[in-house]
Parts: structure tokens; sequence; C-alpha cells
């Protein structure tokens, strides 16, 4: 067999042959001794689906069987690599405290993952390979998914290493312990092992953990949102039990909305103190001036969620009890003349001036919105933007908004996080400009990474604006700026990103 090529003789059976010949560890069986992961990830695209119905589950089964081998895999190898980086950071007089830092950076842009959760991917494989070898060699047989030894793991984080590695023994996933157990089952059986072990570090890590209460927004399908919250128990049991009490009185009284509704609704207006819910908050909402007003079907971008119907974003704006009219300033951010003026922003900007008078003052339970529309300048052909108006007198604060409007995101490859800092791509002390082309919309994260030794961001010419990105290891990734609603480009995507191996 040629170097490099993976047998697949046991799950790719000929014509004529029993499916119920195929054994589910048949996956790699016959491989070369030494296979290099390109001929891996051949062999896997080269393989044949079976014909029959028990060779199909057979497929299955051996296949989840050499995902989760391949997660163990994984783990070793950035286990090493992190290893490998900190030997070199040593070499070079980092002090022991700093070596380390963007490891788990680079093993999210390796893996397609965001930052965080490339810390939490390096944090799970040096608990497997270093205190957990029972736990990784129960991920390497298939004995355990990814997910469930991350389970694991998690549940005994607590525990110093000595303990780690008894819980380790005592569940011996490596023999078959979870087979048939489910997530629960498999959470349930780490905690309590770890609390057999060391109670005190348990019970102290459940009190810590209000320190970790906290509110997240994530974008759902269909311009909804989740509004999650993670509270002490006493404390969520308490607001869920307020809101479906609420609930149930409403229902009683006649409302015709649902209970769930009727939760979600006052959730809202308790929050906001406002019905409806939006209050004192600028709203951005990026759109055609087509989509906006000549009824154009192109999608529009709501800031912090992401793409949305263009019909939604015209009722969003145009609404009854939107008491502003839209205003459009006149001067231009960029001091160029548009090249055209396909897009504006919609937004309720509580610190302007009063807005226009309103032809329909709201009627009672109505909000009183003021609407803003600021003109986005953006290229022929290319679609990048080049400029927005602004009414605001530093420039500064003009500059952010327009890398806002432009970046959507954090800008580092696989990271969507909310932009949080308004950073040089090439550092002000190297030397780099205050200017749009040198300026990109970063997470808090992102912004410490790149400023580590051996990594580098630099601007490149591009149909729009375009970071390249250069890690330690030598690795080359590029992040281009998302293409604004009405801009030539197939598919809307959020982020074109690419690796370009050096």
């Amino acid at each position: 067999m040629p170097h490099g090529a993976v047998a697949f003789a046991g799950v790719v059976p000929s014509a004529g042959v029993s499916s119920a010949a195929v054994p589910s560890a048949a996956i790699g069986a016959q491989a070369p001794s030494d296979p290099t992961v390109e001929g891996l990830i051949a062999g896997v695209r080269g393989l044949r689906v079976s014909s029959g119905g028990a060779g199909l589950i057979d497929q299955l089964r051996g296949l989840e069987e050499l995902k989760a081998a391949i997660g163990a895999a994984q783990a070793r190898v950035a286990v090493a690599f992190d290893l490998a980086q900190r030997r070199e950071q040593a070499e070079a007089g980092i002090p022991v405290a700093d070596q380390g830092q963007g490891v788990a950076a680079q093993v999210a842009l390796a893996r397609g993952e965001s930052p965080s959760r490339g810390g939490r991917l390096l944090g799970l494989a040096k608990a497997l390979v270093t205190e957990m070898p029972r736990t990784l060699a129960a991920l390497d047989a298939g004995r355990l998914n990814e997910w469930r030894a991350t389970l694991v793991v998690r549940e005994t984080a607590c525990l110093n290493a000595a303990d780690r590695c008894a819980v380790d023994e005592e569940l011996a996933a490596d023999t078959g312990t979870f087979t048939g157990a489910g997530d629960r089952a498999v959470v349930a059986a780490a905690r309590a092992a770890a609390y057999r072990r060391d109670p005190r570090s348990v019970t102290q890590r459940a009190s810590h953990a209000a320190g970790e209460r906290c509110v997240s927004l994530r974008p759902a399908p269909d311009t909804m949102a989740r509004l999650t919250a993670l509270l002490p128990v006493a404390e969520g049991v308490a607001a869920f039990a307020a809101l479906s009490a609420h609930a149930d009185t409403l229902r009683a009284g006649g409302d015709d909305r649902s209970r769930g509704q009727i939760m979600a609704d006052t959730l809202v207006e308790r929050t906001t103190g406002t019905p409806g819910g939006v209050s004192g908050v600028e709203i951005q909402v990026v759109m055609t001036d087509r989509t906006l007003l000549q009824g154009d079907s192109e999608p529009a971008r709501l800031a912090g969620y992401g793409i949305v119907p263009g019909g939604w974003a015209r009722e969003l704006i145009a609404k009854g009890g939107m008491g502003g009219k839209a205003r459009n300033p006149g001067s231009a951010a960029s001091g160029r003349e548009p090249a055209r003026e396909p897009a504006a922003v919609g937004a309720e900007d509580p610190g302007s001036k009063t807005p226009a008078p309103s032809a329909q003052e709201p009627g009672a339970g109505e909000q009183d919105f003021r609407v803003w529309l600021r003109r986005l300048y953006t290229a022929p052909g290319a679609g990048d933007l080049v400029g927005m108006d602004s009414r605001a007198r530093l420039f500064p604060s003009g500059l952010r908004r327009f890398i806002q409007a432009r970046d959507d995101t954090c800008r580092t490859p696989y990271c969507d996080a909310p932009i949080r800092h308004h950073d040089h791509v090439v550092a002000w002390h190297a030397g780099g400009t205050t200017s749009l082309g040198n300026a990109a919309g970063l997470c808090e994260a992102c912004n410490h990474t790149k400023e580590n030794r051996g990594w580098k961001t630099i601007p490149r010419p591009g149909p729009r604006h375009t970071i390249e990105y250069r890690t330690p290891t030598g690795r080359t990734y590029h992040s281009t700026a998302p293409p604004p609603p009405g801009s030539p480009v197939a598919g809307l995507l959020m982020r074109a990103t690419k690796l370009v191996r050096t």
C-alpha cells in the first residue's frame, strides 16, 4: 500500500458482499503503521457508503469511533504544541508567568473555532493528557465522545491533580463504565466521584459560582434572540416563579396571549421599564436605500444579531409609534464623494438633538422612537465601505461608528464576539496611523492576543477591507470585512476567511 494511504476495506463492501461482514471497528484496522493526516483525510473522503441497512449502521458506528479517536489525537497534538511553544518562549527569555500566551488562539485558528472555544479545547487536552489518562483512553477507544469527555473534565475541574487522577481511576471510563449513559448520567457520576474525593473543594466551587453570574445574548432563527441569564439557583427559581405567577394571573383575567408569550413580554417590560422593551438605547439597522424606500427584498443587518429580512427591518423602522421623522445630515466622515449610496443606518439615538416633529403622535402603549439615518458610502463593484455621514464634532467618535458598521463583530477569523476595542491593525507605537484602513473592531481577548510575541497583523489590499494575521508558527490567515447589504458579494457572507499555508 502506498505511504500515506488508509485502507477502508472493512467498511467498503464490494458488490455481492454481505453488509453484515462490516465490523464497527474496521475503520483504520488495515491502516499502515505510520499514516499521515492527509492520507487519513483522503481515505475518509473516499469512503463508499454501504448498500445495506446493517452495513450503514456499522459505518455510522465506526465513523463515530473514528471521530472520538481523532479527538484524542487532537488532545495529544495540542498538548505537544503547547509544550513546544513554551520551550520556544522560554528560549526567547519570556518570563515563566507569560509563557503559553497565544497558544489557545493558535489552536482555535487551526481548528476553525472562536478564541474562547480554543481556550476550552486546550484546557480539555491538558487535563486529559496529564491528569486523566483513562478518560483519554476511553475517548481514544470510542467509549466516550469528545463532548462527554469534556463533561467529565468539567465536573472535576475543582480538584487538584492527585484527586483528579484518583477520580479518573474510580470512573475507569476505558472499561465501559459509561456505556449507554447519557450526558446527565455522565455528569452525575463525575460529580459524585469528585464530591467523595474532596467535598470541601466541590462546596467551595459551588459558593464561588455565584461570582460567574452573567447575562448573554445569542442570535436565534427568524429574527429572534436568546437572552440567557446565569444566576444562583435560588434567584433563578424566584425570577421564573414571579414571571410564571404573573402570567397565570393575566391568563385567568382573559389575556389571549400564551403563557410563554406573557412571561417573555413581562421580562422585557420589567427589565427595560417600557412596554415593548426598547428605551434609551441605539439600535443600528444597516440596509440599502432601495430596501428602506422602495420595498426591495435585499436583506438588512441588525448590529449584534446578523442578517434580517428587509421587510422586517422596514417594519421595525416604520411601524406605528415611532415618534420621529428620519433625518439625513449631509456631511461625510471620509470627506470623499460617494461612489454610490446604497446603505443606511436606522437607529434610535438618545444622545442626539431633538428629532423633527412627528406627523402623528404615538398613542397609548406605543413607543416613542427617534429615528435617524446615516448614509454609508460603498465603492462600485467591490462593495467596500468608504465613508459614512456623521453629526459628531469629534472625529474619533465618527470613526468608531464607522468601524462598528463596517466590521459588525470581532475581525479575528472565527470569532463572532461583540466589538469591544477599536484597534490599530498596525500598532500606533509601530508607526500605524489612525485611519480607516488601519482600523479594526476586535473583542477584548483578541486585541490582547495580537500583542503577544510572534503575532503580526497587516492591512492588505482586497475588494473589501482585509487584514492578514501571522501567527508565531508562520501560518497566515486573512479576515475580510463582511459585505454590507446590497453589495454584489454572493451569499452575503458574514465573514470571508481563508487559511494560507506558508
